[in-house]
Parts: structure tokens; C-alpha cells; sequence
């Protein structure tokens, strides 16, 4: 059973790159918490196909369709003027989505359809003498299931799962956003060879330094998404921005790919959230984190640049305002310090690649491979932020709901 995040808030979901569409379910939201569908929206758009031009050219809208687990008393009119959807075409029926309500308690559904489908192109992979592509998932998936897979888009090992991460995540936002102030922001910082030098990690460590307290305002984080808004990618560094961008040009023409690293960081997170061993949030950081599509790394804080440090160097001084450093990332022992949780992730080059290759059928018969037909991500990081930033919101979220529950208040268990 695949469920993200939990045992007390958590995403399922189900759906493949090329099926009818992907159905979330969300899991333990407390009641009472506004969620407005274009909130959800929102977060999807940065996520969808067709969304950056240095991205996969399939073009999908991914509306999102909220079915479930949300009410508003004497609001019906709003809570029902979300866009409609129809099962079974003209004959079917039609139904309303909701638009926006408050939490009820229980699982929470929402729909996303696909719309941009071409299955034919993946013809050439198709039973046991399908070709396989290096560094994908064809030959493991094939034999793991006895040959009862689905070979469009990569089925469930597509990128476009990630839909039920973002939907969860963007309610675990919410959810952070209203009780602490948190907010969660990713920032491209390397493409292939090229790297940059501005961090949001620095950025924000700055601006404590200047200010004196680890709070950050919400001007202060709209300034900073203003900046990798309006980059070539989504990254703090124009200049970079730009320089990368011609290089995935280039690289797309030259029928290759290239591999990317991305920072996220959690401002205004909750203090005191996690558990120290088995249940360290920097356990389910780096397991959530590091177990998302092409990921082949995951650093917390300073990451591997901590190695070469006395621990003199490492340690960050304290005082009563809080940590005057943040080399530990956000977390120590596993718990959150108060200081923005850190994360910079790596992604291998994505591996659908127009270049001919050394592989086998699936009966592991040798051949040279060159792929017929397909749409692909030439850097699969540049699109990859706004999934990273949500599966951490889903982690942070659980783990402050963890360190809720063991905080009983007898007023809470009366009904007279």
C-alpha cells in the first residue's frame, strides 16, 4: 500500500500517465480549515504539463475537481460553483465540484482528468520482446508484474502521479500557513554543470541576521516569490536562470537530458515538531523527499559540506533569540528547531533520451535502442519544485499533528 505522509495526515493516490485521470484522497485534516479550490488550483498550475517551456511540450489543463470532505453551512451556492464533470459523456450524468468549504473531518476526494493522451507512441515498448529504455522503468516493472503493465507514459512511475503530492500538499500548506505562519518556497540551483551561489537558505538567514529574529513576514516571502516568478526557471538567481534555460534548449535539440539540483526550504516552520529516532522528521524528509521520481540525493542544512568541518565550525551558537546559524538544516536529533527547514534535492537526467543506446527487450535480447516517439522532459528539476515543496508540507504537517496529540486537554472530550 503506497499512502504519503501519516499515520495522521496523509495522501493516496491513483491514476497513470495515460488513464482517464488521477483521483486523490486526503486523509486527516482536522475540521474547520477554509480550503477554496483555486488555493489547490493554484499549485497545480506550476505542476502541470505545458506550464514551462523548458518542460515536456504535452499540453494538459489539470483542472482539479473537489468532491468531498468539504461543507459550508449557508454558503451552498458557493460551496457547489466549482466546474462540472460528466461521466459517461452526453448521456451520463453531470455533477458540480465544490468551489471552496470548510473542512469536515473527513477524507477529503479530488479529481484530475487527462486530456492529452498519445498511447501510440509507446508501441515500441509493448510485450516481451517491448524495448527497453536505460535508466527507466520498463524491464523492473515488466517482470515485477508478470507482464501486466502499463507501458503508456511510464504508467504509475510517470511523473504525473505526482498530482495526488501537490492536491495533499496544497491543504498541508493551508493547514501551516493559517496555525504558524509557514510557508514553503524551492529554488533551482543547479542545471547540469552550471550552478549558482544564491541560496534561499542564505537569503533567509540574512534576513534574520538583519532583523534579529527567525520570524520571517509575509512581505518579505512575497518578495522572494516574486523574484523566482518572474526567472527564466524558477530559481532566486536570474542570471543562472537564464544561462540554464539556453542550456536545456541546446540540450533538448541535441536529443539529451540533464540532471538538476533543487533547494526547498520551510519558513516560519513549527518548533518542537518530530520525533527523535524512528519517527525523525528528517527520516520522512529525506525518505519523502529523496524517494520522488529521478531523485538520486537529499541533503538536510549544510548537507555534505558538513564533512570537511570541525565542529566548532558546525555548531551554530545560540541565544535567547534562537540559532544565529542554521547549519543544522532546521532540525536536530530529528525535531524542529524554529530555524527554516532546509532540503536541496538531486535529480538524475531524466532518462527517456532521443540518443541511441545500449539495452535489451524484456525477453533480454540485446539491442541498440533509439526511441520512435515520445514527449519528455529534457531536465525534469525544472518542473519538480512545486512537488518537493508539497511533500514536505505533508511530512510537516503529520509531524505537528503527532506532537498535538500528545498534548490532551480534558475540555475537548465533553459533550454536556
Amino acid at each position: 500500500m503506497e499512502i504519503l505522509g501519516g499515520p495522521l495526515f496523509a495522501v493516496a493516490g491513483a491514476g497513470e500517465s495515460h488513464g482517464p485521470g488521477v483521483t486523490t484522497i486526503v486523509f486527516g485534516c482536522p475540521a474547520g480549515l477554509r480550503i477554496r479550490r483555486g488555493e489547490v488550483q493554484q499549485y497545480l498550475d506550476r505542476r502541470r504539463p505545458g506550464s514551462n517551456r523548458h518542460g515536456t511540450p504535452r499540453q494538459e489543463a489539470d483542472r482539479v475537481v473537489m468532491l468531498s470532505g468539504l461543507y459550508a453551512e449557508g454558503e451552498i451556492d458557493r460551496l457547489l460553483s466549482g466546474p462540472a464533470v460528466s461521466v459517461g459523456g452526453e448521456s451520463g450524468s453531470v455533477t458540480e465540484s465544490y468551489e471552496e468549504g470548510f473542512s469536515t473531518g473527513e477524507p477529503i476526494a479530488a479529481l484530475v482528468l487527462s486530456t492529452s493522451q498519445r498511447s501510440r507512441h509507446y508501441d515500441q515498448f509493448a510485450g516481451p520482446r517491448g524495448e527497453v529504455r536505460p535508466g527507466h522503468t520498463d524491464l523492473v516493472k515488466y517482470h515485477k508484474s508478470q507482464g501486466f503493465v502499463d507501458i503508456r507514459g511510464g504508467g504509475r512511475s510517470s511523473y504525473r502521479s505526482t498530482i495526488s503530492d501537490v492536491i495533499g500538499g496544497s491543504i498541508a500548506r493551508i493547514f501551516l500557513k493559517e496555525h504558524f505562519g509557514t510557508v514553503i518556497l524551492s529554488s533551482i540551483s543547479q542545471v547540469g554543470p552550471l550552478r549558482t551561489d544564491l541560496s534561499l537558505a542564505q537569503h533567509f538567514a540574512s534576513v534574520a541576521q538583519q532583523q534579529g529574529a527567525q520570524t520571517v513576514t509575509s512581505e518579505q516571502v512575497a518578495a522572494v516569490e516574486t523574484r523566482l516568478d518572474s526567472a527564466e526557471i524558477r530559481s532566486l538567481d536570474a542570471e543562472f536562470a537564464q544561462e540554464a534555460g539556453e542550456l536545456i534548449k541546446r540540450t533538448r535539440i541535441e536529443g539529451d537530458s540533464l540532471g538538476a539540483a533543487v533547494e526547498v526550504v520551510a519558513v516560519n516552520p513549527p518548533s518542537l515538531v518530530g520525533e527523535p529516532l524512528y519517527q525523525s522528521l528528517k527520516i520522512r524528509l529525506m525518505g519523502a523527499l529523496g524517494g520522488l521520481n529521478a531523485v538520486q540525493s537529499c541533503e538536510v542544512g549544510d548537507g555534505v559540506e558538513v564533512i570537511s568541518r570541525k565542529g566548532s565550525e558546525n555548531n551554530d551558537p545560540i541565544r535567547s533569540s534562537g540559532y544565529q546559524t542554521n547549519s543544522h538544516g532546521g532540525l536536530i536529533g530529528g525535531v524542529t528547531t524554529g530555524s527554516p527547514l532546509v532540503c536541496r534535492v538531486g535529480f538524475k537526467p531524466t532518462s527517456t533520451i532521443l540518443k541511441t543506446q545500449d539495452s535489451v527487450r524484456k525477453n533480454l535480447e540485446e539491442i541498440e535502442f533509439a526511441l520512435e516517439r515520445g514527449r519528455h522532459d529534457p531536465c525534469v528539476g525544472v518542473r519538480a519544485g512545486v512537488t518537493l515543496e508539497s511533500r514536505l508540507a505533508i511530512e510537516l504537517m503529520n509531524a505537528a499533528l503527532m506532537h498535538q496529540s500528545g498534548r490532551v486537554s480534558t475540555a475537548d472530550f465533553k459533550l454536556f
